[in-house]
């Protein structure tokens, strides 16, 4: 018989991403952007015809997709090479190639914010005069004309709801991850969504379900987010509807049947519930996927979403009736079912002061197992990770490594408490949740210190310095992706309307010079003295190319074993498919090198 080798790292590269879609009015056109030609660029579908056309040629990453309510145009954002100085572009409404809309100097960002319901007035937020705190602005798309609306104060403020008659705005301040508060301002007059904005919590996703009455999420005197209302005529906020022990993270207004669609946070995965106004019944539902993406709800009451699990790629379904799940798009790994990839066990460990931590671990298949382990420390630091497909994982799998990947302090999905335990402590506490981790898998037999690699990204990259430089006798060798280097270099590195929400985030470099050093991986260069490969995005706006460039510069001074890699075409992440082949082989190539 014929003898095929295993796959290729190509193979599942070949998995493309979807990062949005939207669907017209009239449900016949769908809209998603993916890198399907290896850059990333519109796509669309005819409906019900589920064959996809390149709709917009751009090669670049899209921040938004909006269609014109009347069907003249479609809107989206798009970059630079990861630089996340997002513009707004105008395309025909047969697709083709985007027209500037609203642009300006391409240092400059302008964020989406509101298309009016005739589709002739675009809202917008601009860092243009106002860097580090935002300007609303409105533009007029029948005479150009363009007005300033909100300037952004304190913080950085953004516009995220218009009512229906366009008199009422919802804003949004941020001070931090955790403490975002949310206004609505009619004419001159402000007022709070919530009863004490100086409580440290978060509102956000509002929706206006008439001209006055707003709908929003928020963890306001709560340890889980929940659905509030606030009622502009009577000035009274009130609580809607709380679901115990999940975190509320995206609502869906469905006008029509005076219902809200909602997807909720718990741990590893999401879950979806239908919710009605008037009966007051929460109704789970079930999904196809175990992470949600977004959802968009039709006119006609279709529900559509966009989501994955550890073993299903991006893939966007459409649900009618409230009947069955339709995969619109067949997103898949070349040559591969998803019976052939690795479903995670979730478990957990207690840390080093006795907190219940869970993680998820990826075990090789026995019969391929090379017997070593990657620690996978997660970006954010206020994100998790989550039963999500990521090809990486599935191609080192598929290679024979097992995957073990902790939700440290700081974790999204475990309540209010637990994820603000990162703040001013980015390298103690969530260190040693890692080296507990870490403990678990020897206890447990699963590795060994000289079969461990470590390897992360963005806030995991610098764990992964970080425990290099602490803890080097723990690893076989290191990959950093983006990851800050020194803490002093970073908080003054992040782009202008990041600077406003650093000092609760991460702490003020005088104030906190102390432990600043303590927690700078840069404090640590005579510890890492095992193997490293270091990946670096050039444009990349959010941890600089100097982070990098400095840590292999006094590496390599030392004599140290540091390879570098830097991809002049990217940002923080990979948005070209040929690059992310490139940077996952070299990884792969890296570890089989450090095996021995």
């Amino acid at each position: 018989m014929i003898q095929f080798p295993k796959p290729t790292v190509e193979q599942f590269f070949r998995t493309y991403v979807i990062t949005d879609f939207s669907v017209n009015k009239n449900e016949d056109r769908l809209i998603f952007s993916s890198n399907l030609n290896g850059k990333m660029n519109l796509w669309a579908m005819d409906l019900p015809d589920t064959f996809p056309y390149l709709f917009a040629q751009h090669d670049e990453s899209c921040s938004f997709i909006k269609f014109d309510p009347k069907n003249r145009y479609v809107l989206a954002g798009f970059d630079k090479d990861g630089d996340e100085n997002h513009q707004i572009y105008a395309l025909p409404n047969e697709g083709g190639l985007p027209r500037p809309l609203i642009t300006g100097d391409p240092q400059e960002k302008y964020f989406f914010s509101h298309l009016s319901d005739d589709g002739k007035r675009v809202y917008y937020i601009t860092s243009e005069d106002n860097p580090s705190f935002l300007n609303a602005r409105v533009r007029n798309l029948e005479d150009n004309s363009d007005q300033l609306i909100n300037t952004g104060e304190v913080s950085p403020t953004e516009l995220a709801a218009v009512s229906d008659n366009e008199e009422a705005f919802v804003y949004l301040r941020t001070f931090a991850n955790t403490y975002v508060t949310g206004f609505v301002k009619v004419g001159e007059e402000m007022h709070s969504l919530t009863p004490d904005p100086k409580k440290v919590h978060v509102a956000f996703d509002p929706i206006f379900t008439d001209d006055k009455t707003i709908y929003f999420i928020t963890d306001y005197e709560s340890e889980y987010s929940y659905i509030a209302k606030f009622d502009l005529e009577t000035k009274e906020f009130s609580t809607c509807l709380e679901i115990e022990n999940e975190s509320i993270q995206t609502i869906k207004w469905d006008k029509e049947r005076n219902e809200f669609y909602l997807v909720t946070e718990k741990g590893v995965t999401d879950v979806l519930y239908s919710y009605s106004i008037d009966s007051k019944k929460l109704k789970q539902l079930a999904t196809p996927v175990d992470v949600i993406e977004k959802i968009q709800v039709a006119k006609s009451g279709n529900l559509y979403m966009l989501g994955r699990s550890a073993t299903v790629p991006h893939n966007i379904f459409q649900l009618q009736d409230g009947a069955k799940w339709q995969q619109l798009t067949n997103n898949r790994v070349l040559g591969l079912s998803s019976d052939d990839m690795v479903e995670p066990e979730v478990i957990s460990y207690k840390s080093f002061d006795g907190m219940e931590i869970e993680a998820l671990l990826f075990k090789a298949d026995p019969e391929n197992d090379n017997g070593h382990t990657i620690f996978w420390p997660h970006g954010g630091p206020q994100a998790s990770e989550r039963k999500m497909f990521r090809s990486m994982f599935q191609c080192f799998l598929n290679r024979g490594y097992t995957i073990f990947a902790p939700n440290f302090r700081g974790s999204t999905g475990y309540g209010s408490s637990f994820v603000k335990m990162v703040e001013q402590d980015w390298g103690e506490g969530p260190r040693k949740d890692c080296i507990s981790g870490i403990e678990w898998l020897f206890a447990n037999n699963i590795t060994t210190q000289d079969k461990l690699f470590l390897v992360g990204g963005s806030y995991g990259g610098y764990m992964a310095l970080l425990l290099h430089g602490r803890h080097p006798d723990y690893f076989k060798a290191v990959i950093d992706i983006f990851g800050p280097s020194d803490l002093f270099t970073f908080v003054n590195s992040v782009p202008p309307h990041w600077k406003p929400i650093m000092d609760r985030w991460l702490g003020d470099p005088e104030r906190d010079k102390e432990r600043f050093i303590k927690d700078s991986p840069v404090t640590y260069l005579e510890g890492m003295k095992k193997p490293m490969l270091v990946i670096q995005g050039a444009k990349d706006p959010r941890v600089v190319k100097e982070e990098s460039d400095q840590i292999v510069a006094k590496l390599k001074e030392k004599g140290r074993d540091v390879e570098y890699l830097v991809l002049e075409d990217e940002g923080h992440g990979f948005s070209k498919k040929e690059n992310e082949i490139k940077v996952y082989t070299l990884m792969l190539d890296f570890m089989e090198k450090h095996q021995d």
